[in-house]
């Protein structure tokens, strides 16, 4: 039996989880999705034919129906529904948009008018409700232009502002996720190597992604939900290279293979699987009917796919199952909906020092940049214990200017704004481990001045003053911690005013009781930054007993008992940083000494060292840490 649901012939039984993971992990087939390839240009001049493929198999391009007029350069969006071709030239310059229904053949139909008669429009811009048009041609001088304008697709109407793009382009190749749109190369009007990106749900301007790994004049785009594919050049030479992005992040393209020969005005088609090049101009200036494929989570070379009915570049193209639409899921069932570990992607960092701050900061732990105000905390601290269900992040205990507090209060990860009073902490300390499950939240160790081993429990959903969970095994200060859906890790702690120490301890959440040994870390030292997926814990940085300053990082898997293993480096050496997490990533924030503002991350399920995510909005250390998509959560 195939590794994915048989969904042509309902065979097999899935569970929930199962469909989840296959719809989410990319590898769910998109039963019949059809590509459309909209008019173009052949040997003889411009066409108005549009042609169809079915992406899932191979084979050759069939015969769809008619443009209302032969047209070329042409601009094109898919929903589930409907195939959306907008501007191009007659050789007259065009601002009309015309639509098919993928689910039947037959003439386009008018939809709209774009705010202005342009050609050589990104495609594939769009999601499932809303396409985008980005740049173009228009007929004056220079002629390029940064214009980005919207439709909703369901209905059929004229086009509206959005924004603008970075700079004036043409011939940008588009592709998107849910989320995101992506236009990449095009000529400016010399040929560029920049990525620009919009989140296409709300309005406004490009920001910049990165590079592509060369510049490319008129490419096509492809995408999956996750990841984004760009090939082809006009000038100046003919080029074969396939770059890859991965479109929840931003950085410079990555090499992902080659096609078959030198192309420029590929039309791009997608599934969530597959990767569809159809037609394009080739040296020494043919047009192509050559139909090729990539499997986008792979990558590669291209492989033969079929032949088009008629050879054509500049041609508009796009399809019913492209990454814009949740990863080609046609809603032959429920669309699963992602919840617990991983689902959210929101880090908070509350607090900090130095000057015992009351700010609460927030990243997006999916993509990279730098933190954004969320609201202030209702006392100014630092040592602070975070934790946090997929609603709602609390804070625990510090120290004001003046001694430590009992001080809880939360916020809602959903709503930016200032912190409540949540209740208190049965002990007031400073330098406490804050760590969490779905529904309990538990601060471990601090000092009060000295070292305690006290371990008191809230219910996060209920607000209401912390109860005795039981005792840690010696009074930790500064230690690490993180958690899976069942049990809380405490690594590294200075049992003050003893030596430090390399003890790993744990305790299962859901009920109460003494922690429990785990193992060591590879050495002794305090104020490591800990966080987890649901089955791995890392724990960064730190200071050892003398007082060195470290940047290593050791792991652990949850589920077991024993010693850490080495995992990579962090970028800087620092101690009381903070580490927040989803299913997939960490993110390590701030520390000292000095004090520090960076951001850098790990993959989790994999070792190697950290890499730059951007910075929080100013040095701090000591900043109580959480997220709505930690391993805790399910």
């Amino acid at each position: 039996m195939a590794n994915y649901p048989q969904l042509d012939d309902c065979s097999g039984v899935w569970t929930l989880k199962e469909v989840n993971d296959a719809v989410m992990g990319g590898y769910w087939r998109s039963a019949g999705s059809r590509g459309i390839v909209f008019g173009g240009q052949d040997p003889n001049g411009k066409v108005n034919e549009i042609q169809y493929i079915n992406i899932a198999s191979t084979g050759n391009a069939a015969d769809f129906g008619d443009l209302s007029a032969v047209n070329s350069g042409i601009a094109s969006v898919g929903s589930f529904t409907r195939g959306i071709a907008a501007g191009g030239t007659t050789p007259t310059l065009l601002a009309t948009s015309q639509y098919v229904n993928f689910a039947s053949t037959g003439n386009a139909a008018n939809f709209g008018n774009l705010s202005a008669a342009r050609r050589n429009i990104s495609n594939n811009l769009n999601n499932s409700t809303r396409g985008i048009a980005a740049g173009g041609v228009d007929s004056g001088s220079p002629g390029v232009v940064n214009i980005i304008e919207y439709i909703t697709m369901a209905s059929t109407g004229a086009y509206t502002d959005f924004g603008d793009e970075t700079a004036g382009r043409a011939t940008n190749a588009g592709a998107a996720s849910p989320i995101r749109g992506l236009a990449a190369g095009g000529t400016t009007p010399s040929v560029s190597d920049v990525i620009d990106y919009v989140t296409i749900a709300t309005t406004g301007n490009a920001t910049d992604f990165g590079n592509l790994t060369t510049t490319l004049d008129s490419p096509g785009g492809i995408s999956s939900s996750t990841r984004a594919c760009f090939s082809g050049n006009e000038s100046p030479g003919f080029k074969t290279n396939i770059d890859f992005v991965t479109i929840a992040s931003q950085g410079n393209a990555i090499d992902f293979g080659d096609i078959e020969t030198g192309a420029a005005q590929l039309g791009g088609l997608s599934n969530s699987v597959r990767g569809v090049y159809a037609g394009g101009y080739r040296d020494p200036g043919a047009r192509s009917n050559v139909i090729q494929y990539i499997n986008i989570p792979t990558g590669g070379n291209t492989t033969d796919f079929g032949d088009l009915a008629t050879a054509v570049s500049n041609h508009g193209a796009s399809s019913n199952a492209h990454g814009g639409l949740n990863d080609g899921y046609q809603g032959t069932r429920i669309a699963p909906i992602p919840q617990g570990g991983g689902a959210g992607q929101r880090g908070i960092f509350g607090g900090g020092s130095p000057g015992l701050v009351n700010t609460i900061q927030y990243i997006t732990i999916s993509t990279l940049g730098n933190a954004t105000d969320f609201g202030d905390r209702s006392v100014g601290s630092q040592a602070i214990g975070g934790a946090g269900s997929s609603t709602r992040a609390v804070f625990g205990g510090g120290e004001d200017p003046s001694a430590a507090i009992d001080v809880i209060d939360s916020v809602q990860f959903s709503t930016l704004g200032n912190a409540a009073d949540f209740g208190d902490l049965s002990v007031a300390r400073v330098g406490l481990g804050g760590a969490s499950n779905s529904t309990r939240a538990v601060f471990a160790g601090g000092k009060t001045p000295t070292a305690v081993n006290t371990m008191d429990y809230i219910t996060i959903a209920t607000a209401g003053d912390a109860a005795d969970f039981g005792d840690s095994t010696t009074g930790a200060i500064y230690a690490g911690s993180a958690a899976s859906t069942t049990r809380a890790i405490y690594a590294g702690f200075n049992p003050y005013p003893a030596s430090v120490v390399d003890n790993i301890d744990y305790i299962t959440i859901g009920s109460t009781g003494n922690i429990t040994d785990f193992g060591n870390l590879i050495q002794a030292k305090y104020a490591t930054a800990g966080a987890a997926s649901s089955v791995r814990a890392v724990f960064g940085g730190g200071r050892t007993g003398p007082g060195t300053v470290l940047n290593e990082i050791d792991y652990i898997t949850i589920a077991s008992t024993g010693d850490a293993s080495d995992f990579g480096n962090l970028s800087v050496t620092r101690y009381s940083a903070s580490a927040v997490s989803n299913s997939t990533r960490a993110v390590f924030g701030g520390g000292e000494s000095p004090y520090k503002n960076d951001l850098d991350y790990v993959t989790i399920a994999s070792t190697g060292d950290a890499a730059d995510f951007g910075d929080l909005t100013t040095i701090l250390a000591g900043i109580a840490p959480t997220s709505n998509g930690h391993g805790g959560l399910s």
